[in-house]
């Protein structure tokens, strides 16, 4: 069956965030423009882009609700149903996952009792796994609301969990200090962080993100050097590998067309020849 029209929000509500969404609007020169920052502006106010939420953006922006829909639907970030006040996100991706991420993800979700994108009964937190947090120099990472929480393991990773549904406070590897979602959804439209201290404590890259840019300052010793496989360390003789060395798949003889007298090379032939 088709749905009613979403209901719009209360008087006040809609008022307060119609002054947000027209200083929202004016940043760009196009209105359309504004609909990303216009879907963290009402996901700030429930936590999810509700119907509701998707009605006002088409409103403020001409749009159609199907528009607005198509782009919420699009991007991870906006929640598209009701979600804990912790967005705890395990990233899941290659480097992560070989350091201990899926050991995490799979410890928490025993922990938490809940799935993937599901939130405890309690309404506290919300598990996901997410994609590559652009911190494989810290990994295994875990995010809160984003903020980043760097270098976790399993054990690590559930007390995290039981002190954020605790009420315990907990601060992040990284970042600013940490605040609830729909706090981080505002931020996230656009508008200043207005904790005392909470920009000043963002800071930047940590030690692991920097070591390439002192070694090209050379701020560092200096690297050690490799001799090649089969010379020596101090000189061009070369060495046999100990029983101990093990060759790579680069170093072992190959079965190519050049060592394989079966498998003569030479110019590819013509079709028909």
């Amino acid at each position: 069956m088709p749905q009613l029209p979403a209901p719009d929000y209360p008087a006040d509500v809609r008022a307060r965030l119609a002054a947000d969404a027209k200083e929202i609007i004016a940043r760009y020169p196009d209105s359309r423009s504004a609909l990303l920052p216009l879907l963290h502006l009402v996901q700030s106010e429930e936590g999810y882009v509700t119907r509701t939420g998707v009605r006002f953006c088409a409103e403020v922006l001409e749009l159609t609700t199907a528009e607005v829909t198509a782009v919420s639907t699009f991007y991870s970030m906006y929640r598209r149903k009701p979600s804990g006040d912790y967005q705890v996100g395990v990233c899941t991706n290659t480097l992560c996952a070989v350091m201990g991420g899926d050991a995490i993800f799979e410890e928490l979700k025993e922990h938490l009792a809940v799935g993937n994108n599901e939130t405890t009964e309690d309404g506290k937190v919300t598990l996901e796994h997410i994609e590559c947090n652009a911190a494989c120099d810290f990994a295994p990472v875990v995010m809160v609301n984003w903020e980043f929480f760097d270098n976790q393991t399993p054990e690590s990773a559930r007390q995290l969990v039981d002190d954020l549904r605790a009420g315990r406070p907990v601060e992040p590897t990284r970042g600013a200090p940490l605040c609830t979602y729909k706090e981080t959804a505002r931020i996230l439209a656009g508008f200043p962080d207005e904790r005392e201290g909470a920009v000043q404590a963002s800071g930047g890259a940590g030690p692991a993100s920097l070591i390439g840019l002192r070694l090209a300052k050379g701020e560092t010793s200096a690297a050690r050097i490799v001799s090649q496989r089969g010379q020596a360390a101090h000189g061009d003789q070369p060495h046999e590998p100990s029983p101990s060395e093990h060759l790579s798949s680069h170093d072992a003889p190959q079965e190519t067309s050049a060592s394989d007298p079966e498998h003569p090379a030479g110019p590819a032939a013509e079709e028909g020849e």
